[in-house]
């Protein structure tokens, strides 16, 4: 079975998703995906230095992510330019990843993709998990691990799809809004009613 994982910012996903591979689960990183194909050489990076020019990357051919977010920050077109080359790229990654998983034997791998709903990408999995969190907690936590301010964290928050919409359309939930034993404790629970196997 292909699980999406998905949460918004600072609803404790990652905790999840560590637990899940603390457990011999194969969990596909989109971010880790993200990472991985804009290396040097890579199809995408390739396709980035076309579009964007030599000054969005280092000179030891890194790209320089803080130069990049500038331009795309500020030119919703470029942001688009930008989607368009990483996100097929990050897809691709993450299937042929989970095939290979698949091929060696895994019965169940989760696809951890932070922005599953807004990217539309509930096609690539059979059933939807969503670590939930008030929108009040994530704020706090959010003001508390990055040092944001309020607006900072509500800005943060509201780019994203808000997490009772995401709740609504999950196949299941985990609250994460108290201990992280309370969360393991649902998730354990609903890897049984799931009848989920590694």
């Amino acid at each position: 079975m292909i699980i999406g994982l998905t949460g918004s910012i600072a609803t404790g996903k990652s905790t999840i998703a560590s637990e899940l591979i603390r457990l011999g689960y194969t969990v596909v990183d989109a971010d880790q995906s993200a990472r991985k194909v804009v290396q040097p050489g890579e199809q995408a990076s390739l396709k980035i230095r076309e579009t964007f020019g030599d000054e969005v990357f280092t000179e030891h051919g890194q790209l320089d992510r803080p130069k990049l977010g500038e331009i795309i920050f500020n030119h919703e077109h470029k942001r688009k330019q930008l989607n368009e080359i990483v996100h097929p790229a990050v897809r691709a990654d993450m299937l042929s990843q989970k095939d290979q998983a698949l091929e060696k034997g895994k019965k169940t791998v989760f696809l951890d993709i932070p922005l599953l709903f807004e990217s539309e990408l509930q096609w690539m999995v059979d059933k939807v998990l969503v670590v939930y969190a008030p929108e009040k907690t994530q704020k706090e936590r959010l003001m508390k691990r990055n040092d944001y301010n309020e607006e900072e964290a509500a800005s943060r928050i509201s780019s994203q799809i808000s997490i009772e919409k995401k709740r609504e359309q999950a196949n299941a939930v985990i609250d994460n809004s108290g201990s992280i034993e309370q969360s393991i404790d649902q998730l354990n629970k609903l890897i049984k009613d799931w009848g989920l196997t590694p």
